[in-house]
């Protein structure tokens, strides 16, 4: 088994900055691939980035398409700890952010169901 402990988030202006955790213990070989999922009001769970224990980042579309340049995905793999550095927040950004892990490398990073662990969810509110 592992778990994981989410910290951070909370309430910001836009144009603020959060930093996310995301703790592993337990079965640490669970860890091997760990990813950001996030959940807008109303809306479906998106992968937002995955990491693996090697430092290897595959990241979703939207991450492409709207966070690069303000999100950033990072482990530390002596602390069994992955972030999500967010910065240049934007309204759009406000939704429950998950941290996820899996011990398997293969298969799609993307789809909820392939994560065996689940962070408890943390709030992040962007107001204008």
């Amino acid at each position: 088994q592992v778990q994981l402990v989410q910290s951070g988030g909370g309430s910001v202006q836009a144009g603020g900055s959060l930093t996310l955790s995301c703790a592993a213990s337990g079965r640490t070989f669970g860890s091997n691939v760990m990813a950001w999922f996030r959940q807008a009001p109303g809306k479906e769970r998106m992968f937002v980035g995955a990491i693996t224990f090697l430092g290897t980042l595959n990241l979703s579309a939207d991450y492409l398409d709207s966070m690069r340049g303000r999100f950033t995905i990072s482990r530390d793999n002596a602390k069994n700890t992955v972030y999500l550095q967010m910065n240049s927040l934007k309204p759009e950004d406000t939704a429950v952010y998950y941290c996820a892990a899996r011990s398997d490398y293969s298969g799609t990073y993307y789809d909820p169901g392939r994560y065996n662990y689940w962070g408890q969810g943390t709030q992040v509110t962007v107001s204008s």
